[in-house]
C-alpha cells in the first residue's frame, strides 16, 4: 500500500504542481506581451489560458498533500522533522499561491481584458511572488528526496 500511495503522491505532484509552476512563471511575461499587442485578442487569450491552468491545477494539487499524508502515515514518519518542515513549506507555498499569486493574476487579467495599461512594477511583483512559490516547491522536493535525518534507508 505504501508504494501505491507514494506513486500516487509523486504522480499528483508532477501532474498538478508542475503545470502551475510553469504557467505561473509564464504569466507575467504573457501579460506584458498582451499589453504590447493590445490590438489583437491573441495575447489576452494566452493570459486567460495561463490563468485557467493555474486555477484548475491549484485545485487538483490538493491531491498532493492528501496522498502525502497517506504515504507518511503508512511509512510511520509523520513526526519526522524533515516531513514537518515539508508540510510547513507546502502550506506556505499553497498560501502564496492562493493569497498572493492567483489574486494578482486576477487583477492583471481584468486589466488586460479591459484594455487598461499594466505597469511593469505589477508584473515584476507577480514574477517575484511566483518565484517564491516555485522556490518553496523546489525546497519541498529536495526535502522529499534527501529526507535529512530519515532512518527509512532511502
Amino acid at each position: 500500500m505504501t508504494k501505491l500511495l507514494l506513486s500516487l503522491h509523486v504522480i499528483a505532484a508532477i501532474l498538478a504542481v508542475g503545470p502551475v509552476t510553469v504557467a505561473a512563471s509564464m504569466y507575467p511575461a504573457a501579460v506584458r506581451r498582451a499589453r504590447a499587442d493590445a490590438e489583437t485578442d491573441a495575447g489576452a487569450g494566452t493570459v486567460r489560458l495561463l490563468h485557467r491552468i493555474c486555477r484548475v491545477y491549484a485545485g487538483v494539487g490538493l491531491a498532493v498533500p492528501l496522498f502525502g499524508f497517506g504515504t507518511a502515515s503508512a511509512m510511520g514518519v509523520l513526526g519526522d522533522a524533515w516531513l514537518i518542515a515539508s508540510i510547513t513549506l507546502t502550506a506556505a507555498a499553497a498560501g502564496v499561491l492562493a493569497v498572493l499569486v492567483l489574486p494578482r493574476q486576477d487583477e492583471l487579467l481584468e486589466a488586460v481584458d479591459a484594455g487598461q495599461p499594466v505597469e511593469r512594477a505589477h508584473t515584476a511583483q507577480l514574477a517575484m511572488l511566483t518565484g517564491l512559490f516555485n522556490l518553496l516547491w523546489a525546497t519541498v522536493t529536495v526535502l522529499m528526496i534527501v529526507r535529512p535525518g530519515s532512518t527509512t534507508g532511502a
